[in-house]
Parts: C-alpha cells; structure tokens; sequence
C-alpha cells in the first residue's frame, strides 16, 4: 500500500513537504519514487530514492530533495522554490530500482492514489 500526503494550494516560490507511507512492496528492499501527473502532459519521473542513491528530473533538480526513513517506511519530497510547472497530482510508487532521471524501475503493481499540488499566482 502507498499513501501519499501533503499537498496543497501555495504561490511560486513557496514550499511543501509530500510524504509517502510505503508498504507492501514485493521487493525486499525497494526504491520508492513521485510520479506526478499534470493535465495535458507527460507523466514524470520526479525524484527516487534506493540504497544506491537518489536521482531527480532534471526540472526539479536543485529545488527537491528526496528522503526516506527506513524505520517508518516513509518517504519526503520537499520541494522547495515551487513553480507553475509543477502543479499536478503527485503518485509515490515502489520498485525494483531508481533507473535515471527521477523514475522508478520494476514498478510494484500499485500506486498511491497521489496527491494534489497546485502553485498559483
């Protein structure tokens, strides 16, 4: 299960926290990753995080930072500096590994239901 929290209505520029509280992985030590989807566009890799490391999108690189804390089996987004741009629904998902530019690889079958991040001016 995947269960995605922390979104909001800020302005550009401001800050939010995403968190997401991952369970029932099929792999013994997955990566957890954001997805976010935005009307009209691509789906994208934000940002995952695995034992190897971290890796972000190039968009967001330098405004979020991904962080996970294995004893609660949960993970941050903070993201800072937010823009227009990143107004959408953001999905924590689980997998086998981080495989480049922010996505998740090997996907576990089930999503979070996401949450909803709106920067408006």
């Amino acid at each position: 299960q995947l269960q995605a929290s922390g979104g909001g209505l800020v302005q550009p520029g401001w800050s939010l926290r995403l968190s997401c509280a991952a369970s029932g992985s099929k792999y013994d030590d997955p990566a957890i990753g954001w997805i976010r989807e935005a009307p009209g566009k691509a789906r994208e890799g934000v940002s995952c995080i695995s034992s190897d490391g971290t890796d972000y999108a190039d968009s967001v690189k330098g405004r979020f930072t991904i962080s996970r804390d294995n004893a609660k089996n949960t993970a941050y987004l903070q993201m800072d500096n937010l823009q227009s741009d990143d107004t959408a629904v953001y999905h924590c998902a689980t997998g086998a590994y981080c495989s480049g530019d922010g996505w998740v690889g090997a996907l576990d079958d089930a999503w979070g239901q996401g949450t909803l991040v709106t920067v408006f001016s």
